[in-house]
């Protein structure tokens, strides 16, 4: 295996064969790892079973291993040539985040080899493993996408936490410290109340007790709630845009993929695919029924579909459409579509149906012209007709 197909396999894009069994086993591995690194932690069961956790963990810690070193080996071939230097490229692949979560992976299996450490005092940084999870998880990458681009939104709602903090600490301090010495003795321990106090927690372990204090208390709490939701709202409307965004670029990809919409511009696109909604049909089901009233009209993606006419069956496959004529007549569906596979489509409405034609001249004529030589074969009764519905 040469090093590109070794990056293919590690790395690349189509995570299907061979790649996709490699990703399953290293999941499986890591769960595994961080499930006995959790259970080691357990005295009576690391004593009763030292010799296969410390088998495990050889095991992990030599296959982890060998995955940092192939990754930073194939890493020169990455397709954005950000790493492809010999050695500035790996040095920059190295202080990467991926790279440094499979380093802290593998940290205690060699850290472990050292006298200054026991095995013991490293199995809660083999937890830590659960962080490669990140190379796979689409949610955790998408977090990470989020905090990125709300960093400045976020940074500033932390800043703004942390002057509350530090003033109402302070204020704590002057007005609790000879009350309470113990607990307010400083700023830096009145910091603790702070925390507990604003994140609404309430530990009790440290409370005011002179009236100026607790009002100070009072109002920490209503700070303290509109302060921590802060964040959350940033957090929120982050994940919102960024399904948003993943969402219409899914979508203008599969639109720009059909055919019929090849010779549109790239702004026409954008508009259309802002009105069309995916939909998956699975072998058998009847995507379209005859007799029903028309709502809708389908474009396929993949796969294949079988129009049922009276004089015999057609089939659309990939790059055709239907379900236009009874939107453009305005009457009820005039036959039965079934999916043959399962199919990938999209779904224009009625209503952005007729917005569409109406912006755009050169779509309706084709959508027309389409609907009219599908009527015509109809009435022909011809087999070979292209579709309809």
């Amino acid at each position: 295996m040469d090093k590109q197909q070794a990056y293919l396999l590690l790395e690349g894009r189509s995570r299907e064969g061979l790649a996709r069994v490699l990703d399953v086993v290293l999941i499986g591995l890591i769960l595994l790892s961080v499930l006995v690194a959790v259970l080691a932690t357990n005295l009576s069961l690391l004593t009763g079973y030292r010799g296969p956790f410390e088998t495990l963990e050889l095991i992990f810690g030599l296959v982890f291993t060998a995955e940092y070193l192939f990754r930073l080996w194939v890493c020169t071939e990455d397709r954005r040539n950000r790493y492809r230097d010999p050695f500035w490229g790996r040095l920059r692949y190295l202080l990467s985040p991926l790279a440094l979560i499979d380093l802290l992976a593998i940290a205690p299996f060699w850290l472990a080899m050292l006298p200054q450490f026991s095995m013991e005092q490293l199995w809660v940084l083999r937890a830590a493993r659960i962080l490669k999870m990140t190379r796979y998880s689409s949610a955790l990458e998408t977090l990470g996408t989020v905090v990125h681009h709300e960093r400045r939104p976020l940074l500033a709602s932390g800043t703004l936490m942390l002057t509350l903090l530090v003033l109402l600490s302070s204020l704590m301090y002057i007005v609790e410290r000879d009350a309470q010495p113990e607990h307010f003795g400083s700023v830096p321990e009145a910091m603790w109340w702070g925390i507990v106090t604003l994140a609404t927690v309430g530990y009790g372990d440290m409370v005011p007790i002179t009236p100026l204090g607790r009002v100070i208390g009072g109002f920490s709490v209503v700070l303290g709630m509109g302060m921590f939701a802060l964040p959350a709202g940033i957090l929120a409307n982050g994940f919102a845009e960024e399904m948003r965004r993943r969402n219409f670029v899914i979508t203008w990809n599969l639109v720009a993929s059909v055919p019929f919409f090849q010779n549109v511009p790239a702004a026409q696109i954008a508009e259309i695919a802002a009105s069309l909604r995916p939909q998956v049909a699975v072998p058998g089901e009847t995507i379209v029924r005859e007799g029903e009233p028309a709502d809708c009209m389908y474009f396929i993606i993949s796969g294949e579909v079988e129009v049922r006419l009276p004089h015999g069956a057609v089939h659309l496959r990939a790059g055709d459409f239907f379900g236009e004529i009874a939107l453009l007549t305005e009457s009820l569906r005039t036959a039965s579509v079934v999916a043959v596979n399962t199919c990938q489509l999209l779904v224009l409405r009625v209503t952005d149906f007729r917005k569409i034609l109406a912006a755009h001249d050169d779509l309706r004529e084709s959508i027309s012209r389409v609907a009219a030589a599908r009527l015509a074969a109809r009435d022909l009764a011809t087999p070979s007709a292209v579709g309809t519905a």
